[in-house]
């Protein structure tokens, strides 16, 4: 008798769990930035091996929910839209993808990584803003790429507001048409080395 109760609790726990995770897996949409854009204009220089270090993004990007800021001060979750990537790594695949099909490249990687040759170029991006807020999606970060023999660098502080409205549809697609302006910026960066 005990084992029989102890079989109908463990099913029904189970079955109780089963659909809380459901719910919670199937109550959302899911959203990633992590495609890169077709770059209307290119540049062919494949003599060069460029490393792109992890895009660092602010805290609030973590979240799985998207963040909307109500003031300067105070941050939201959108209920029901989830972001389907850590944005740190699909931010980072997106620009190293981006710089590929800038550069006719195929020679571009995470940094570092374990390969024989050296990168010639380094490519660091740190984002300190990427919210929207009202009806703008804001985005500041500051660049820098690095000539790894010569230690030459060039920097760069970037800041865009892109038009945006309250879904989180809206809300994502100006996220991702801000970031393509930073990564044509950063490509620009990369072919004065």
């Amino acid at each position: 008798m005990q084992k029989t109760t102890s079989i109908k609790i463990k099913t029904l726990f189970t079955l109780i769990t089963l659909f809380i995770f459901n719910g919670c897996v199937s109550s959302g949409s899911y959203y990633v930035l992590s495609q890169a854009p077709q770059p209307t204009v290119t540049y062919t220089n494949k003599s060069r091996i460029i490393g792109v270090e992890k895009v660092t993004v602010p805290e609030y990007l973590y979240k799985r929910e998207i963040a909307v800021a109500k003031t300067s001060s105070q941050i939201s979750l959108l209920n029901g839209a989830v972001w389907g990537e850590d944005l740190d790594a699909g931010l980072t695949q997106r620009l190293i993808s981006f710089l590929q099909k800038k550069f006719h490249q195929p020679s571009v990687y995470a940094y570092p990584w374990g390969l024989d040759r050296e990168a010639t170029v380094k490519v660091n991006v740190n984002i300190t803003r990427f919210i929207a807020q009202g009806d703008r999606v804001y985005l500041d970060a500051d660049w820098e790429v690095t000539h790894i023999s010569t230690k030459r660098r060039k920097t760069g502080l970037f800041s865009t507001a892109i038009p945006t409205k309250s879904d989180a549809a809206s809300i994502v697609s100006a996220m991702d048409k801000a970031f393509g302006v930073l990564e044509e910026e950063v490509a620009q960066g990369v072919k004065s080395f």
